[in-house]
């Protein structure tokens, strides 16, 4: 008998409770990427809505993102674009700065990276609050990219990433949900 998308994903995505800290339940991708046939699945169903379209880069968000993205951007024949921490890049790059719970972080990525028009997908594991995902797409568009989508295996409805990122006009794709945080 074969298993649905939704359980393949739970059986293959472990749930980590009280980390980073108490009430939080983490959910954590490291078990889907070794398991073969739940991580080719995945990336199957991020890639089949733009199969056929020509992509000209995926942009990854540090650093699951770099895992997932680089699996698609090989399916789609596309570039893959690293968005990473500040000072994680060698040459010369854009920022742009996000809050955090407690505070406030960088993102950066080369400014080479992405020509003005350029089609990109914007990929991560999980999307939660949505504020690094939220800069990753304003750092993409002050680089002139044409944003197709922002995918994740994951959203937590209840946090409202999503539609923080549909707000701004942005197409979110994701494969399952999780209630809570």
């Amino acid at each position: 008998m074969k298993s649905t998308l939704e359980d393949t994903l739970l059986a293959s995505i472990r749930t980590i409770p009280d980390y980073p800290k108490p009430g939080i339940l983490f959910r954590d991708i490291t078990t889907l990427l070794g398991d073969a046939r739940a991580f080719r699945r995945a990336i199957d169903e991020l890639v089949h809505p733009y199969a056929g379209m020509k992509m000209d880069k995926i942009a990854g968000i540090e650093a699951r993102g770099f895992i997932l993205g680089g699996a698609i951007a090989h399916q789609l024949s596309a570039g893959f674009v690293p968005i990473r921490k500040k000072g994680k890049l060698p040459h010369e790059t854009v920022r742009v700065a996000y809050s955090l719970e407690y505070g406030i972080d960088e993102m950066e990525m080369h400014k080479d990276a992405i020509e003005p028009g350029e089609k990109v997908i914007l990929v991560d594991d999980l999307i939660a609050t949505g504020g690094t995902a939220e800069a990753a797409v304003k750092l993409l568009s002050q680089m002139g990219a044409d944003l197709v989508a922002a995918c994740f295996v994951i959203d937590l409805p209840d946090l409202g990433g999503r539609r923080r990122l549909e707000e701004l006009g942005v197409t979110v794709r994701t494969l399952i949900a999780f209630e809570g945080h």
